[in-house]
C-alpha cells in the first residue's frame, strides 16, 4: 500500500506560492495534473511521501516544514530598491535570496555564540554623508589601493579583502541549469548585519559590471541598508526611476573604483587614444565605458569626446561579447567549464565555506548540518578545499 504524507494543505499551498511557482509548474514536478495538486492543497486528498518530498525540494523548503500546523513566519523580504518598473522577482531570484538569507542567519547566530564583537563599519554612514568619504573608508578598511592592485584580478582581490574583514560574498548565475538568474531582474543584494554581513553578486554579468555591483553592495553595508538592486552601472539614465539609496551607492562605487584624484592627475592626452583608455580601465578593473563616464562627470572630457570614445567602447564591447560566445561554444563542445566544486565554493562564499569546514573538522558541526549548509556531501568536502587555492 502506498504511504501517504499527512501534510498540512495550507502549508503546501504557502510553500508553492512563496516559491512563485504556478500550479501547472508545481504539478509537472510530480507528474500529476493541476486538479490533483489542487486536491492536495485543499485537503481533499494527500500526496504520497515521495511526491511530497519532491514538491518540498522543488519549493526549496525542508520536507518537515510541510507538516507544520500553519505556515511559519518567513524571512523578512529585503527592501526592493530596484529600478521602478522592474519585473516581479521570479522563482530563481526568490530561491537565491532565501538561500543566502538562510546561510546568513545561521552564520550570524554562530558568530554571536562566540561573543564576537560587532563590525563597526556596518551602518557607520548614511546617504547624507559624502560618497567620497564613504568610498575612502571602504578602501581604507579593506586595505585596497585601486591605483595598484596586487594581482591582475581586481574582482578576486576585492572579494578576498572583503572576506578577510568578515564580509561574506556569494556569486552565482543560476539556481540550477533550468533556473538561471536574470541580471535585469537581480544584479545583486546585501544583508547589512552587524555580525555577518552578506553580499550576493549575479555572475551572469561580465566581470567589470560584477565588480561595480560588488562595491555598490559594499556601500549598502556601510550605510546599513539591506536591499535588492538591479540596473547597477556607472551611468544611470532616467535617474528619477532610481531610489536615492541606489544613486548614493553608485556614487560610492564610482569613487572607490576610479578615485577623483587619480583620474584628475592623468595626462590629458590619455583620452585621445582609445587604446590608452582601454589599458587604464583594464588595470582598474572597470569597463572602458565606466571610465569615460567618470571622466565626463568630472568634466575632464567634452560631450563630443565622450560620444566618440563611447562609440569605440561599444565596438570593443561587441567584440568582447562575440569572443565570450565563441568561448562558451568551445567549452560546450569540449564539455569543459569551471569545476562544479569551484562554482559551489563561490556560491557559498569562501569565508562561509571555511568556517563551516573548520567547525566540521573540529567536531563542532555535525556532518548532516555541514552538508546541508554547503550543499555538498560530506565525503566530497576535500574537493571543495582543493578549490581554495585556485
Amino acid at each position: 500500500m502506498v504511504e501517504r504524507a499527512n501534510i498540512t494543505p495550507v502549508v503546501l499551498k504557502w510553500a508553492r506560492e512563496t516559491a512563485k511557482m504556478s500550479e501547472a509548474e508545481a504539478s509537472s514536478k510530480v507528474s500529476v495534473n493541476v486538479e490533483k495538486l489542487q486536491e492536495w492543497e485543499s485537503g481533499i486528498s494527500m500526496p504520497t511521501i515521495i511526491q511530497a518530498q519532491k514538491l518540498a525540494k522543488s519549493y526549496k523548503r525542508p520536507f518537515a516544514i510541510l507538516f507544520l500546523p500553519e505556515p511559519p513566519k518567513d524571512f523578512h523580504p529585503l527592501q526592493d530598491f530596484r529600478k521602478k518598473g522592474s519585473n516581479a522577482l521570479s522563482t530563481s531570484s526568490i530561491f537565491i535570496i532565501r538561500e543566502i538569507q538562510q546561510k546568513q542567519a545561521w552564520i550570524s547566530e554562530d558568530i554571536k555564540n562566540y561573543n564576537e564583537t560587532k563590525l563597526d563599519f556596518v551602518g557607520k554612514f548614511t546617504i547624507k554623508d559624502n560618497p567620497k568619504v564613504v568610498a575612502k573608508h571602504i578602501l581604507t578598511t579593506l586595505k585596497i589601493n585601486p591605483f595598484n592592485y596586487t594581482t591582475n584580478n581586481p574582482m578576486k582581490e576585492w572579494i578576498l579583502k572583503a572576506e578577510s574583514e568578515g564580509i561574506f560574498v556569494s556569486r552565482t548565475s543560476f539556481i540550477h541549469t533550468r533556473l538561471p538568474l536574470n541580471i535585469e531582474e537581480i544584479q545583486g543584494f546585501a544583508i547589512a548585519d552587524n555580525y555577518a554581513p552578506f553580499i550576493f553578486v549575479n555572475s551572469a554579468d561580465w566581470l567589470s559590471p560584477q565588480l561595480f555591483t560588488l562595491i555598490h553592495e559594499l556601500a549598502h553595508i556601510w550605510i546599513g541598508q539591506s536591499s535588492i538592486s538591479n540596473f547597477i552601472d556607472s551611468e544611470l539614465k532616467e535617474r528619477n526611476k532610481y531610489h536615492p539609496v541606489e544613486l548614493f551607492c553608485n556614487e560610492v562605487a564610482a569613487n572607490a573604483l576610479i578615485p577623483e584624484e587619480f583620474i584628475l592627475n592623468l595626462p590629458k592626452n590619455v583620452f585621445n587614444f582609445s587604446e590608452e583608455v582601454f589599458n587604464i580601465s583594464k588595470k582598474l578593473g572597470v569597463s572602458s565605458f565606466s571610465f569615460i563616464v567618470r571622466a565626463l562627470n568630472l568634466e575632464i572630457i567634452t560631450q563630443h569626446k565622450y560620444l566618440s570614445l563611447k562609440k569605440e567602447s561599444d565596438i570593443a564591447f561587441q567584440a568582447f561579447l562575440k569572443k565570450e560566445a565563441e568561448k562558451k561554444i568551445k567549452q560546450k563542445k569540449n564539455k569543459g567549464g569551471p569545476s562544479p566544486y569551484l562554482l559551489r565554493l563561490n556560491r557559498n562564499s569562501r569565508l562561509f565555506t571555511q568556517i563551516v569546514l573548520d567547525g566540521f573538522y573540529g567536531g563542532r558541526i555535525e556532518p548532516n548540518l555541514a552538508s546541508n549548509l554547503l550543499n555538498v556531501k560530506s565525503n566530497k568536502f576535500r574537493k571543495l578545499e582543493d578549490r581554495f587555492y585556485i
